[in-house]
């Protein structure tokens, strides 16, 4: 008797981990760049960061993922909704998020979560639009 077979994974899921969607931080900073007052800067790690003043409203690494950080209570709905993880250099900590980019959707879901930290650095900070 055979043992059944095990699975193998798709190389092409196995490579949108890996590299996330081809411009998608192309896209993201199209549209994230059009609100009033966001400008970018690239992070001491290499990473493309989405600032209003010198307040990081999220940043990206490459077309693969987001790193945003969020009120602890707005972090635990975010997590509880499946739209963000734990950031791996904070596991199990609650606040810093990371979201992977792996197709149009997740792309959409980047912008929006950054806009709820545009959102709400503008309601904090309103004269840094600008």
């Amino acid at each position: 008797m055979n043992a059944p077979a095990t699975p193998t994974p798709d190389p092409s899921d196995a490579a949108r981990a890996r590299l996330g969607v081809p411009g998608a931080s192309d896209t993201i900073t199209a549209e994230v760049t059009s609100w009033p007052g966001v400008h970018t800067a690239t992070g001491e790690r290499g990473e493309w960061s989405f600032r209003i003043d010198r307040r990081e409203i999220g940043h990206l690494h490459g077309d693969r993922v987001m790193h945003a950080a969020f009120p602890k209570a707005v972090w635990r709905e975010l997590h509880e909704a499946g739209r963000v993880g734990h950031h791996p250099v904070f596991p199990g900590s609650e606040g810093w998020a990371a979201r992977d980019i792996r197709g149009e959707d997740d792309v959409r879901d980047v912008i929006a979560l950054l806009r709820l930290n545009y959102d709400r650095t503008m309601e904090r900070h309103p004269a840094t639009a600008g």
